[in-house]
């Protein structure tokens, strides 16, 4: 019988650059770049307002996690919320009352969304069906039930 060896460490990159991995080294080459492309196009006061925040930028792609995932994949996340489609729900608001533009006093509005009252005895036959339909499911009959043996 042949014996195989099964890699172990696979989501840890390998250190490419002494000891930074590849992904990291493009990006803090990459804010390099930048910032020597500022510092010779820009006068150096300007060059110096440009150059910091891309090298911040740069350091958190390479360095900075958010809970235990890289900054990259929050900023991918952000941009998809914020340029995606989202979905709002509300409750439109209805006309008021004529009583209420003559000036007469309005209660206070109710809740926004209604809460349904459950009685002990629905409270209990929703129990009751949930309870029979797992077991139908799970294929107990009712002699298995009241004796622990089927019959």
């Amino acid at each position: 019988m042949a014996r195989y060896q099964v890699p172990q460490f696979i989501e840890v990159e390998d250190k490419i650059f002494g000891p930074l991995t590849f992904k990291q080294f493009i990006y803090l080459a990459g804010g390099g770049g930048l910032s020597l492309a500022f510092f010779t196009l820009l006068p150096l006061w300007l060059a110096v307002i440009f150059i910091i925040p891309v090298m911040v930028f740069a350091a958190a792609l390479a360095f900075y996690e958010v809970n235990g995932r890289p900054f990259i994949v929050v900023l991918e996340h952000a941009f998809g919320y914020l340029l995606g489609n989202k979905l709002y729900l509300w409750k439109p608001h209805t006309a008021a009352p004529a009583r209420e533009a003559a000036g007469a006093t309005a209660k206070p509005p109710g809740p926004l969304l209604p809460v349904p009252k459950l009685s002990e005895s629905r409270l209990k036959d929703l129990a009751w069906s949930l309870n029979i339909k797992d077991r139908t499911t799970m294929g107990v009959t009712e002699n298995k039930v009241r004796t622990g043996f089927e019959i």
